[in-house]
Order: structure tokens, then sequence, then C-alpha cells
């Protein structure tokens, strides 16, 4: 039986075929570590590091908590990321994070944008 298995002592080989399936379904940048050995980054359907760590998925992996951020170093420096933990009961066994697109968007002024366009193509009526 072919199963998948995320432990603490994951590695990048375990944690690869989670972070290639995420990467295809949101198609931005995707990384995961367990809490004990580095994991893999993978961007564009490619893994492009089977040795990652990040300062934030450090952070998670510490934590136990979520967290939205924009790193100061590492991969992903200047760019908002969220990271969230993988816990089995209340231990953290790894942490996986993706490029926040939601962080990089001004959302008061899109929606204020928004807003206004509907009400001018409601006065046109």
């Amino acid at each position: 039986m072919t199963r998948i298995e995320i432990t603490e002592e994951s590695g990048a080989d375990d944690l690869a075929p989670l972070a290639l399936a995420f990467n295809q379904i949101i198609s931005l940048p995707v990384t995961i570590r367990s809490a004990r050995s580095p994991g893999v980054r993978v961007e564009k359907g490619v893994i492009v590091d089977k040795s990652y760590t990040g300062p934030v998925l450090e952070k998670v992996l510490q934590s136990g908590r979520p967290e939205r951020t924009i790193p100061g170093d590492g991969a992903f420096k200047g760019v908002p990321v969220s990271v969230a933990p993988i816990k089995v009961g209340d231990q953290v066994v790894a942490a996986v994070g993706v490029v926040d697109v939601v962080g990089t968007i001004d959302i008061p002024e899109v929606f204020g944008a928004y807003t206004e366009v509907v009400r001018q193509v409601s006065q046109g009526r």
C-alpha cells in the first residue's frame, strides 16, 4: 500500500509530493519542512531546493501558530508569506508556507475603486 506519512523527522523526499500538489493547486511557490529536517521549496511545478528552511517556517515550528508576514531575510525576503503548522494533537510536526498574494494587494485601494465603478455603472442605467 502506498502512503504519505508526515513525522517530525520527514525529509525533503517525504514532503515533496505534498508541496508539489499544493503548488499545482494554487500556482504559487510552496515551502514545507518538518520539525527536525529541512524540506523543499517548489516553484512552477519544480523542486528548486531539497534542503529548504526559512525564518518564518522555523518561527512557526517553534510557536505552533500560523504566521502572515514579510520576511526580512531568506529566499522570500520582502515577499508576503503565509505559514501554518501541521500538528498531530498538540505536537507540531511540520510547517507549510505559501507566497501570500493577498498580502501583495492593497485591498482598500482595490475595493475602493470597485465601489466607485459599481456606483458609476449603476448611475448609467
